[in-house]
């Protein structure tokens, strides 16, 4: 045999090494194109995730409370928005939802670099900004998790996800050094026009995307238990319709639970997110584009949380994988609050973004196809957005928890009390049967799904 042949064949295996699946989902076009969308927004996301804390910590000179405050900004308009945003969602199209909340967030980007040149950047007006961000999150991020739901069927929904958070990762991957070295030339503010453009290109890909939508416009009479004459009166009510949303998930005990464990993740995340950039900057005396190159770290983490994710939850389940989830975010806090200044500490701040998006994908990708793989089309809206609301209510107490802890004690205890927690989380999570004993996706209760 000749060495062209040999060398034919080896590159056919290769092909067929790297071709896709025949059920693999970028094989779908509508898939495809959100997929791709999704992609230009993670690069987008990579410039705002550094841009906006490193201009308040580093061109503002924030201190540990005011980190504390702008974080909770963003977190603010969850608490106020989510449950009736979630009716509204059920009643509309979420496409258009979803394509408005990428403009205006853009338009949001582009506002800082504007108030930069007119000399009216302040700690006030970037709290504007994370409240636009934080309502737009609230109702367009909720829209954005049916579409999904819309496009691919519920026995999909984990390899979607899975999918999705590659998508991620690829910019996490090369996203943070590309963005730390914009904020080094450009400086951060500027750099969130690239963040405006990248948003509105991902729009622009959504556009016209075809969906059919399930829009809830008759009464939810029979998952309240009224009559056919009290429901024609008061069922399709906003309120109405928003407490069945509420009565769904508190009645529903693996949604309950759900909530409760990931509320408690969300305050120990949002403990260490608000202290970590200054940590880095302060503690561990990284510049801006070392930070952005630490931050590739997540992109790893990302990588091998998609790669095997999808895999490892169908091998032990879905409530284990979130119980390893919690452990792995656990334990990277806690290296971190243990680092020493020096290389170490700047390979332990990396070591432990990638720890965090590791872990974090394996909670996700689990936790989002969980939820929706037990919830009725007509009531995706209300359970996302109620489930959100109560993950979320104790991220913005962490925050300031975060923030006051940094400033009053060290840096260090908020990274401390973020590991404790998640690291407890996961051991409770464990002896839950309900969690532990979760080896696949349930489906929908077929009274809900004729309700």
């Amino acid at each position: 045999m000749g060495v062209g042949a040999i060398n034919s064949g080896r590159g056919a295996r290769v092909w067929r090494h790297l071709a896709l699946a025949p059920d693999d989902l970028l094989r779908d076009r509508v898939y495809r194109r959100l997929w791709l969308s999704i992609l230009t927004a993670a690069f987008a996301n990579q410039v705002m995730l550094l841009a906006l804390p490193l201009t308040a910590a580093v061109l503002l000179h924030a201190s540990p409370t005011e980190m504390g405050l702008l974080t909770a900004a963003e977190l603010a308009p969850f608490i106020v928005l989510s449950l009736p945003s979630g009716v509204w969602l059920d009643r509309v199209r979420k496409l258009p939802v979803y394509l408005v909340g990428e403009a205006l967030i853009a338009l949001a980007s582009a506002s800082v670099p504007l108030a930069a040149w007119l000399g009216h950047l302040s700690m006030a007006w970037l709290y504007g900004v994370g409240l636009l961000l934080g309502a737009v999150h609230t109702v367009s991020g909720s829209a954005a998790q049916i579409v999904l739901t819309q496009v691919v069927g519920r026995e999909r929904l984990v390899q979607a996800h899975a999918k999705n958070a590659l998508a991620n990762s690829g910019a996490e991957v090369i996203g943070p050094g590309i963005a730390g070295l914009l904020i080094k030339v450009l400086g951060a503010p500027v750099s969130l026009l690239i963040n405006a453009c990248l948003l509105l290109g991902s729009a622009l890909i959504l556009r016209g995307l075809p969906l059919r939508e399930t829009l809830n416009d008759r009464p939810d009479s029979s998952m309240m238990g009224e009559s056919n004459i009290g429901s024609s009166l008061v069922g399709s009510s906003f309120v109405r319709e928003l407490w069945a949303g509420l009565q769904f998930v508190a009645r529903h005990r693996l949604l309950m639970t759900l909530a409760v464990l990931m509320g408690v993740w969300q305050m120990a995340h949002y403990v260490a997110l608000t202290v970590q950039i200054l940590f880095a900057t302060r503690t561990l005396g990284l510049s801006e584009q070392a930070i952005g190159f630490s931050y590739a770290g997540m992109g790893l983490g990302t990588i091998v949380g998609s790669l095997v994710g999808h895999r490892w939850s169908h091998r032990f389940g879905p409530g284990p994988c979130l119980v390893l989830g919690y452990a792995v975010t656990g334990a990277g806090w806690g290296l971190l609050a243990l680092a020493p200044v020096g290389f170490w500490g700047v390979a332990a701040f990396a070591v432990m973004l990638m720890s965090f998006s590791a872990g974090a994908i394996f909670i996700f990708i689990n936790f989002l196809a969980l939820r929706q793989s037990v919830t009725p089309a007509p009531m995706l809206g209300r359970m996302t957005s109620t489930m959100r609301w109560l993950s979320l209510l104790a991220a913005g107490p962490g925050a300031l928890i975060g923030g006051w802890l940094g400033e009053h004690v060290s840096l260090r205890a908020s990274l401390s009390l973020a590991s404790a927690s998640a690291l407890v989380l996961a051991w409770v999570a464990w002896s839950l049967p309900a969690i532990r004993g979760l080896k696949a996706l349930p489906s929908a209760d077929p009274q809900a799904q004729a309700a």
